[in-house]
This record gives C-alpha cells, sequence and structure tokens, in this order.
C-alpha cells in the first residue's frame, strides 16, 4: 500500500496502462491530476488550447499508434467543450480515455451553484461514450480508471470517461497494487469459422471488403495474406486503408462509395467483410444490396446483419478471426481472371477521378505523394479537397498513414494531426479547407510550441465549398451561409510563430511543400484555389442493380 493523492493514483493507474502522453487544459478542477503527469517521469502533458481539441489531438494519438489515448478536461464548460471529440472518437470506434473533475462532494448532486458545477455532466458523457463512471472515494480512483480504459480497448473500440470530484484529487489515501485489465478480444466459434471457410472455399468470384476494424486491430498482414491465398480482390472502405497497400495488385482501394465499383460487388459470389458496420457514406450501404453470400466479420455483434444480411456472422477480433480463416480455408486452385477483371474497373474508376481533379489539383496530389517520405501520416479534414483526393487517390500504403473525421464534422484536421504527430514523431500533413480550420485556428500554436513536424495544407476557396454543391443540388444554387470572409493564413500563422507560404499553382505548391517537409517543423501552406482549375465534382447515381 502507498499513500498518495487522489491525483496521484489516477495517474499511477495511467502509467501502469503504459500511458506516457496525456492532452488538455489546465483548470482549477484538474490541477492535482495534472500536477502529478507533471512530477512522473516519462509522463507529458501537451497543453492544447479548447477541450474539443485535446480530446480530438488524443484520438489522432491512438490512431496512429494503436494505443490508449488520454486527454484531461474541467468539470462543467470543459467537459461539454468536449463533447464534440468524445462525439468523434465514438463514430470512430477510437480508444480515448477523458479525465475530467467535478465539483466538491458535498456539493456534488445539489444544484447549489458552485464554480462549473454540472450535476447531470455523467448523463451527458454517457451519450457519446461506451462507458462513463463518477468516482465517489479516494480509494477506487485507481481502480475506476483501470476499468473505464479495459472498456474503451475492449471489443469494438470507443471513448470513456472518468469524473473525480476535485476534494478526491487533493485528497490522501492508500492506494494498493495496481491489476491492469487486458482488453477484451472476442475469437469466433470454431464451427462458424468452418462454414465461412467452407463458403470461401468454393466461391467462384469472391470479394473481401476491408474496413477500419482491420486497421485497428493490427490485422494488415493477416488480411493480405488471406487475400493473396483466395486470389480475392480487396474493396477498402476510407477507414480501412492501408489494411492492404493500395500498391498491391488485389487492392481495389477505397471505393466502396464509388457506383463504379457495382459490378465487382454484383458480380462477388461470395463476399467477406471484415471489421466493417457499412457506413452510410458508401454504397452498399445507401442503395446497394450484396447479391452474394455474405461472411461478416466484426467485434461488434450487434453490427452483423444490421445493414446487410450474413450468411455467416463471425463475431471477433479482426486479427483472430483472420488467423482462424486463414488456418481453415483450403486455399482452393483459382485463376486471376476474377481479381484481374476488377481491377480493370479499379483502373477506369482512378483513371476518371483523376481526370475529374484538372490539371492543377492533379499535379498538387502527385507531388504531394512523391514528396512525402515513407511512415508520414496524413490527416485530412472534411472538405472538397478530402473527399475528391485526400481520402480517394492519394495512395495509402501502410496502415494507420491517414486519418479523417469519421463523422464528417468539420475542424479535426489540425488537431487529429497534433495528435498523430506527437505519437508518431513522423511528418503529418493536413488536407484542410478553410472554413474548417476557422474552427480549430488555436490548436496552430499547439503544434508550434512543441515544434511538430506539421504541415497544414489548407486548401482555401473563401468557404464552405462542398455545401456550395449541395445548395446548387439541392435548393436551385441558392446559397446560405457558405461564402465566408476568410483571413490571409499565412500571416496569421506567422504571428504565432508558424513558417508559412501563400501558392497559387502546382509548381509553387511543390517547392513549398518540399521546404516545408524538410524542415521538420510546423509550416502552413495557404493553397489559393480560385486561381486554379476547379475540380468537377460528380454526384454518385443511383446503381442499375439494387
Amino acid at each position: 500500500m502507498t499513500t498518495m493523492t487522489g491525483g496521484e493514483a489516477a495517474v499511477a493507474a495511467l502509467r501502469a496502462l503504459g500511458v506516457d502522453t496525456v492532452f488538455g487544459i489546465v483548470s482549477v478542477h484538474n490541477i492535482p491530476i495534472l500536477d502529478a503527469v507533471s512530477q512522473t517521469p516519462g509522463m507529458e502533458l501537451v497543453g492544447c488550447r479548447h477541450e474539443q481539441g485535446a480530446v480530438h489531438a488524443a484520438d489522432g494519438f491512438a490512431r496512429a499508434t494503436g494505443r490508449l489515448g488520454v486527454c484531461v478536461t474541467s468539470t462543467g464548460p470543459g467537459a461539454a467543450n468536449a463533447m464534440g471529440g468524445l462525439y468523434e472518437a465514438s463514430y470512430a470506434s477510437s480508444p480515448v480515455l477523458m479525465l475530467t473533475g467535478q465539483v466538491e462532494s458535498y456539493q456534488y448532486g445539489r444544484d447549489r451553484s458552485a464554480l462549473h458545477q454540472a450535476d447531470q455532466q455523467l448523463d451527458m458523457l454517457r451519450t457519446v461514450t461506451k462507458r462513463s463512471d463518477h468516482v465517489a472515494d479516494h480509494g477506487d480512483i485507481a481502480g475506476v480508471v483501470l476499468v473505464a480504459a479495459a472498456e474503451a480497448l475492449s471489443g469494438r473500440p470507443g471513448p470513456a470517461a472518468v469524473q473525480i470530484p476535485i476534494d478526491l484529487q487533493y485528497g490522501r489515501g492508500e492506494v494498493g497494487e495496481l491489476a491492469v485489465i487486458p482488453p477484451r478480444l472476442e475469437a469466433p466459434e470454431a464451427a462458424l469459422v468452418d462454414a465461412a471457410a467452407n463458403l470461401l472455399d468454393n466461391a467462384a468470384r469472391p470479394l473481401i471488403i476491408a474496413g477500419g476494424g482491420v486497421v485497428r486491430a493490427g490485422a494488415g498482414r493477416q488480411l493480405t495474406s488471406l487475400a493473396e491465398r483466395l486470389v480475392a480482390p480487396v474493396l477498402t472502405t476510407v477507414e480501412g486503408r492501408g489494411s492492404i497497400s493500395e500498391d498491391h495488385r488485389l487492392c481495389l482501394g477505397p471505393n466502396t462509395d464509388l457506383t463504379a465499383m457495382d459490378p465487382v460487388i454484383a458480380g462477388a459470389d461470395v463476399v467477406l467483410a471484415v471489421g466493417t458496420r457499412f457506413q452510410q457514406n458508401n454504397n452498399i450501404h445507401k442503395w446497394l444490396t450484396i447479391p452474394g453470400r455474405l461472411v461478416h466479420l466484426d467485434a461488434d455483434a450487434a453490427m452483423i446483419g444490421r445493414i446487410h444480411p450474413a450468411e455467416v456472422g463471425l463475431v471477433g477480433d479482426a486479427c483472430l478471426g483472420l488467423e482462424a480463416l486463414q488456418a481453415a480455408v483450403a486455399g482452393p486452385a483459382r485463376d486471376g481472371t476474377w481479381s484481374e477483371d476488377c481491377g480493370r474497373i479499379r483502373d477506369e474508376a482512378v483513371a476518371a477521378g483523376r481526370e475529374s481533379l484538372g490539371p492543377d489539383l492533379l499535379a498538387i496530389m502527385d507531388a504531394m505523394d512523391e514528396i512525402l517520405p515513407e511512415g508520414a501520416i496524413v490527416a485530412k479534414d472534411a472538405t472538397v479537397s478530402a473527399y475528391q483526393w485526400g481520402n480517394r487517390l492519394l495512395p495509402v500504403r501502410q496502415a494507420r498513414s491517414a486519418m479523417r473525421p469519421v463523422s464528417m464534422a468539420i475542424g479535426p484536421g489540425v488537431p487529429l494531426a497534433v495528435g498523430a504527430a506527437v505519437g508518431s514523431g513522423q511528418p503529418t500533413v493536413v488536407i484542410q479547407g478553410d472554413g474548417g480550420l476557422m474552427l480549430s485556428l488555436g490548436e496552430l500554436a499547439t503544434a508550434v510550441q512543441l515544434d511538430l513536424p506539421l504541415v497544414v495544407c489548407v486548401f482555401n476557396d473563401r468557404g464552405y465549398g462542398i455545401l456550395r454543391f449541395i445548395q446548387d443540388l439541392v435548393v436551385e444554387g441558392r446559397r446560405t451561409g457558405v461564402d465566408l470572409a476568410t483571413p490571409r493564413f499565412a500571416p496569421l500563422a506567422g504571428a504565432m510563430g508558424m513558417r508559412s507560404a501563400e501558392v497559387s499553382n502546382p509548381d509553387g505548391f511543390a517547392r513549398a511543400f518540399s521546404e516545408a517537409i524538410a524542415a521538420g517543423g510546423p509550416w502552413l501552406l495557404d493553397i489559393d484555389l480560385t486561381a486554379m482549375a476547379p475540380m468537377t465534382i460528380l454526384p454518385q447515381r443511383r446503381p442499375e442493380r439494387t
């Protein structure tokens, strides 16, 4: 037994979990926790500028490293500010643990207008977390933190939160030995694995659809090996990018939302979907049925059969499930005709996508791909450039090297990249729109303070470009709230101590981007989209076969 403050007990639990980085903002209701962080060798506080940014950064850290992301906020307004970040982490199935303060125990639940009092805070947090707990006794602090962390990491990952009253954080008491709870990783039932393997062995035209669960489970090697044994082409979701290298002959890219790929899905006689819940922003959720027999492997049993009926449902971790399938399939002799046909459809889709960019954006994308070093991470915000090419055409060759707001929120790009750069130490690039950047400008200062290898590429069209496009479609071109008065971002970044450049053509971009990557410190490139050839945005039609 060791005597320590409640803040020290919370941090001791984090240290037992292997946590070495905490994102957050100091407040009167979390000083003991952050003081303990500062006094713990091997732990670092990354001071962000907004609580939502702190949660996004912890999320980016988790996605880039595969480890638990941790943030610390204040009670009341601080926890409320964090809700957008927790919502995104929940949508993205990202393991984030938030520790937040609470008023003194004798004040809690009495609605006496204490500083930052929020008696219904726990109910609020529970709307966007897998688990949220209130600590009522000093002796429970470490154990509750460990349980919350295990829940965040288990099954389908997601955020968890713990609120700790400030008197318990300051109070001293005995803390016993800390027992870390291993995350629960389920393996699918053997009989169901055999049934799935039998379907795959007898398929003439197998197809694999790989989602973010494959990346989160670190199962890329197993996925690629199974695809090669089955000679099965692999479609990925955007979150599944990197589960198989996009240079691989069997990879069809992140094109589940393209109607151009409908013949691939319609032609498959057996589909193996791994680690995907068929999110709404892809065509096989919105309109298209899967006519082939579906094998669905997912950590979340509730998702199997929810969108598409599954003949065989495998509940389990993607890595364990793919290993079991690989051991069970016979690997029948199958020629490559089917995969070659699918590859030609992929090539046609890629060519059409590249053509839609116009010459200037195409040159910028290709320059970015050429200049980025191996291991670099690209974080995309919700912006036209991300939708058109960042999420689709800019190649991803390894897992955990690409991320975006899965909830389609605007603004998380920069703080996600801050967390990714902190966690990985790799050069990190943000594909950002000007409208979205205005929601997270403060985190540029975080990048400067930490001297992160971060390059923020602002594709600037003076407003919300994607919403202009949607308004043109749905309200006969009447535009409301989409044209913005935006600052000159390069001088603004310079005022924060960030090096910057203004770019108006592809050659200028290539020079500035190359210099920024070589410099190794924070840079911002303000890219004037209005000076370049426009992209062509083509709405997806309904498939002919439904």
